[in-house]
């Protein structure tokens, strides 16, 4: 934290959020999800539905295309998948969902978020799996 003069944990980031969205809970109408990498608990993936339930799950998904790609993720999904497993998993769900979902298209951007800091890939419109 900020008082310990280190990056915040990514689960006060999510509680912080989850507190939020509990607080105005009538007023806000999304889902979040809160994900980061920090010394304390390595990788962490955490949603916050509507409503400002904390959640910590393996992985994450939203947006208008997320409901096309469940039973996809669900069976591809394996704990303990190396980076360039985590990366082809996330942009063939990605790809799924553009296909089925007339809002959602154009490129795939991910983060990989480590340690080290975090890389980005831009994966353009006829390079998807």
């Amino acid at each position: 934290s900020v008082e310990l003069e280190e990056p915040p944990r990514v689960r006060t980031a999510a509680r912080l959020f989850q507190q939020s969205c509990y607080r105005y809970r009538e007023e806000l109408s999304a889902g979040i999800i809160v994900a980061g990498w920090d010394p304390r608990r390595g990788g962490q993936v955490y949603v916050v539905p509507m409503g400002g339930l904390l959640l910590r799950q393996p992985f994450a998904v939203g947006g208008s295309g997320s409901s096309y790609i469940y039973g996809f993720l669900d069976a591809t999904f394996q704990p303990g998948m190396s980076r360039s497993q985590c990366q082809e998993f996330v942009a063939r769900g990605l790809a799924l969902a553009m296909v089925r979902d007339g809002s959602s298209g154009g490129v795939i951007r991910l983060a990989a978020i480590t340690e080290e800091g975090v890389e980005r890939t831009v994966l353009a419109g006829s390079d998807l799996p």
